[in-house]
């Protein structure tokens, strides 16, 4: 999973849902790679239906497709102002985090290594969904868009579609891909999305 360059993420469409799962395709190839999908206690599931599921704690794992190995997990635990996702590798070792801009008009995040230096930030734009990766000096490391899904799925659904490409020079850096993947199911499930 990890050697693909450009990831297309769809999220399972649902009309009530209480979950996010999101299948994983390598975008050049067509074939699924992988799957993310939101694990939460069944409490938590009936709580969402009157509580914003943004203020709430989460956890993602991300597998392989189809062996369903753990590539990685996703954890935000409750917060109000400034939620942060923690990413950890599939033996739990915590590869970074990322942390909500206080201000921002286009909205994204920082994102931290595992010892608490800023080694990006997820940049985007206020009259879209587009959101770039880049280093502190501006390098450019990958790119989350957001695709159209089609008409019927766009007014029925919450569910979406996003490319992520990474930069050629993230060729044989799987915590980098790692942190992009999650950044971008981050983006949609614990920044942007509503309660339900």
């Amino acid at each position: 999973m990890l050697e693909v360059q450009n990831f297309l993420i769809k999220e399972r469409a649902a009309i009530l849902k209480t979950t996010d799962v999101y299948d994983i395709f390598d975008a050049d190839s067509g074939e699924q790679v992988g799957i993310a999908e939101e694990r939460i206690p069944g409490w938590m599931k009936t709580l969402r239906w009157i509580v914003s599921k943004k203020l709430m704690a989460t956890t993602f794992e991300i597998r392989e497709h189809p062996s369903h190995a753990i590539v990685a997990s996703l954890k935000k635990p409750f917060a109000l102002l400034r939620p942060t996702v923690e990413v950890f590798d599939a033996e739990h070792r915590r590869l970074g985090y990322f942390k909500a801009k206080l201000f921002s008009l286009g909205g994204g995040f920082y994102v931290y290594d595992d010892k608490h230096q800023q080694v990006a930030e997820i940049k985007g734009k206020w009259h879209g969904w587009d959101f770039k990766f880049v280093t502190p000096s501006g390098q450019e490391l990958g790119h989350v868009t957001k695709k159209w899904a089609g008409l019927t799925k766009e007014l029925f659904t919450s569910a979406d579609n996003y490319v992520v490409s990474i930069a050629e020079d993230l060729r044989d850096q799987p915590i980098a891909k790692i942190l992009l993947l999650g950044a971008a199911i981050a983006i949609d499930s614990v920044y942007y999305e509503q309660s339900g």
